[in-house]
C-alpha cells in the first residue's frame, strides 16, 4: 500500500518540491523502516523519530511492518529533519488504508485531497512538531508547484505566511497535523504578522560628537551605495559611525526584504516568530573569520557573511588583522554582487549586493599622526601593516577617508549633529532620483553603474576632465579609481539635486580619494 504526500527542501537559497512516497508491507519477523532518495544523516535518523512520535501520539503502529520511504527526485541529496512530519503522516495513511480492522482506539478516517498540501516539520519523540530552517524559500517552491495549503510548525508560521498565494496552517503536534488533513475547515490559516521597521538598537547619528567630514562621507556612501574605508587612531569613532550607517539607508523594498529573508531563513537566523526582515542587515564578523565563513561553503554549501549582508552593510573592523587570503576573496563579489561557491558536491550562486565599510588604524600601534600620542612603530612595521591590504582591494573602495581624533573639549559638549531621520530623508530623495534616472537599466544606485552608463549619465566638461586627470596623476590612481570618483561625484550631485555634477561635486569626490596616497606610501 503506497501513500504520497508533498514536502519541500532547499538547494542553496532556493526551495524545490519533494514527493514523499511511503510503501508498506507486512512481514512475519520484526519490521523496519528504510529511507531512500539520497538522504543525509539527519534524514536517515528520522526513522527513530517518526516511529517514536507515532507511538507516543496514540497512533496504531504494528511491529511487523516493512516500510520503504522514497524522497523524490531520487538524484538530489536531501538534508535536514523537515521530512519527519510528512513521513509520519504518510506512514499512518498507508496503515489506515491497509488494515480493514483497526482496534477501536486507533480507528481513524483517511485524509483526502492530500495533493493540495505541502508539509514540512521536524518531530520530537513525543509527537511535538518543531521548526526547521529554510521554510521561506520552501513555501515559495510549494506555491510555485501549485500547492494550495502549507503545513508547518507554529514557530515557522510567521515567515511562511508572508508568501502570497498559499494558505499556511500551523500545527504543534502530530495529532494536530492529522486532524488538519482530515478537517481543514475547522482550522484558520495564519496571517502575516507586522514586524516593526528599522530596529537598529536605538542608535542614531545625533549621538556622534564632532567628525563632520566623516558624517558627510557616511551620508554620501548611503546615498549612492558606495564602499567606504575609515582610517583613524583608536577611539576616533570609526566603529560608532559604521554602526549607525544602516539608520540612514533607505527602507527595504518588499523584493529586497524577500531576497534577504530567504538567505537568513536558510541559515536559521530569522528572528523567532517574525516574517520578512524589515531592517537592512548589518554584519560585523570578527577578523579571525575564515574565507569559508566570509564567502560561504562548507560540507553542505551554505551562505557566508557577505550573503547575510545582502542589501545591507558588511563592516570589517581592524581590516589589516584579517587574513590576506580572506580579504582577497572579496574582490570578485564586490564587482559582481554574486558569489559562486564550487565544491565537489556541486556549485551554488549566492547574491551578495552589499555595502562594504571597513575601519583600520594608520599603523600597528594606532597612533601615527595622533597629536596627543607618540607613535612607537618604525617604517618597516608600518609598511608591513599596510601591505596586508592589497592595491586591488583598496581600488574597490569608493571613498577612503581619515577620521581624526575627537577634541577632548568636545566630549563634554552636547552633540550638535543631525539625527538619522533628517539625514535619511536626503538619502531617500537622492536614491529616488537614481531609481527614476536608471529605470530602463535595472540599476538601483550609483555604485552599480557600469562604465558605459557612467559616461552617459555623468557627462563631463573639458575643465572637469582636466581636473580628474590631474588628480589621477597626482595621487597615482587607477582606471577603476577614476570611475569610482565619477560615481561618487554623481551621488554628491544627486544629494544637491544637480542635473549633472558640478566642479564642486567632482572636487569633493576627489577629496574622498586623496588619503589613499598615504596608505600606499
Amino acid at each position: 500500500m503506497i501513500a504520497r504526500l508533498h514536502s519541500a527542501a532547499v538547494n542553496g537559497i532556493d526551495g524545490y518540491e519533494v514527493m514523499v512516497e511511503v510503501d508498506m508491507q507486512q512481514v512475519k519477523d520484526v519490521g523496519r523502516m528504510t529511507i531512500v532518495g539520497l538522504p543525509d544523516t539527519a534524514v536517515r535518523e528520522s526513522t527513530q523519530r517518526v516511529t517514536s512520535a507515532l507511538k507516543n501520539s496514540g497512533f496504531f503502529l504494528p511491529g511487523e511492518l516493512l516500510l520503504t520511504v522514497n524522497l523524490a527526485p531520487a538524484d538530489q541529496k536531501k538534508q535536514g529533519a523537515g521530512f519527519d512530519l510528512p513521513i509520519a503522516l504518510g506512514v499512518e495513511m498507508a496503515i489506515q488504508r491497509h488494515y480493514e480492522e483497526i482496534p477501536d482506539p486507533w480507528r481513524r478516517r483517511v485524509p483526502l485531497h492530500t495533493d493540495e498540501w505541502c508539509i514540512i516539520g521536524e518531530l520530537a519523540l513525543d509527537g511535538m512538531v518543531r521548526g526547521v530552517r529554510g521554510v521561506l524559500p520552501q513555501a515559495v517552491a510549494a506555491r510555485d508547484a501549485g500547492r494550495r495549503y502549507l503545513m508547518v510548525a507554529a514557530e515557522n508560521a510567521a515567515e511562511a505566511a508572508v508568501v502570497d498565494g498559499i494558505d499556511v496552517y500551523a500545527v504543534e503536534t502530530l495529532g494536530d497535523a492529522w486532524a488538519l488533513l482530515l478537517e481543514r475547515e475547522r482550522f484558520e490559516p495564519c496571517r502575516p504578522t507586522e514586524t516593526p521597521e528599522d530596529d537598529y538598537g536605538n542608535v542614531d547619528f545625533d549621538e556622534i560628537k564632532g567628525q563632520p567630514y566623516a558624517r558627510r562621507a557616511m551620508e554620501i556612501a548611503a546615498a549612492g551605495g558606495h564602499n567606504l574605508l575609515l582610517c583613524g587612531s583608536p577611539g576616533s569613532g570609526k566603529s560608532m559611525l559604521s554602526r549607525r550607517l544602516p539608520t540612514i539607508l533607505p527602507p527595504l523594498t518588499r523584493e529586497e526584504a524577500l531576497e534577504a529573508s530567504k538567505i537568513h531563513s536558510v541559515c536559521g537566523m530569522l528572528p523567532r516568530n517574525s516574517g520578512l526582515l524589515r531592517s537592512r542587515p548589518y554584519r560585523a564578523p570578527h577578523h579571525t573569520i575564515s574565507d569559508v565563513g566570509l564567502m560561504g561553503g562548507g560540507t553542505s554549501i551554505t551562505p557566508g557573511e557577505i550573503s547575510l549582508a545582502h542589501h545591507g552593510v558588511l563592516f570589517l573592523d581592524e581590516l589589516p588583522e584579517f587574513s590576506r587570503r580572506t580579504l582577497e576573496t572579496l574582490r570578485q563579489p564586490l564587482e559582481s554582487g554574486m558569489v559562486t561557491i564550487s565544491r565537489a558536491s556541486g556549485s551554488m550562486d549566492f547574491p551578495c549586493d552589499f555595502m562594504l565599510v571597513a575601519a583600520m588604524n594608520p599603523c600597528p600601534c594606532g597612533y601615527l599622526g595622533d597629536p596627543r600620542h607618540n607613535c612607537r612603530c618604525n617604517h618597516a612595521a608600518i609598511d608591513r601593516y599596510r601591505r596586508k591590504i592589497s592595491g586591488p582591494l583598496l581600488d574597490r573602495f569608493d571613498m577612503i577617508i581619515e577620521v581624526p581624533p575627537v577634541d577632548p573639549a568636545g566630549l563634554l559638549t552636547k552633540p550638535d549633529g543631525e539625527s538619522s531621520t533628517v539625514i535619511r530623508e536626503r538619502v531617500v530623495a537622492a536614491r529616488e532620483r537614481q531609481l527614476r534616472r536608471y529605470a530602463a537599466t535595472g540599476v538601483h544606485c550609483n555604485a552599480r553603474l557600469s562604465g558605459r552608463d557612467l559616461r552617459r549619465y555623468c557627462p563631463l566638461t573639458a575643465g572637469q576632465q582636466d581636473m580628474l586627470l590631474q588628480a589621477v596623476e597626482q595621487f597615482g590612481l587607477s582606471a577603476r579609481a577614476f570611475d569610482r570618483i565619477l560615481r561618487v561625484a554623481r551621488t554628491i550631485a544627486d544629494l544637491a539635486a544637480h542635473e549633472t555634477p558640478t566642479d564642486n561635486d567632482i572636487f569633493e569626490a576627489i577629496q574622498f580619494r586623496q588619503f589613499e596616497n598615504h596608505l600606499r606610501a
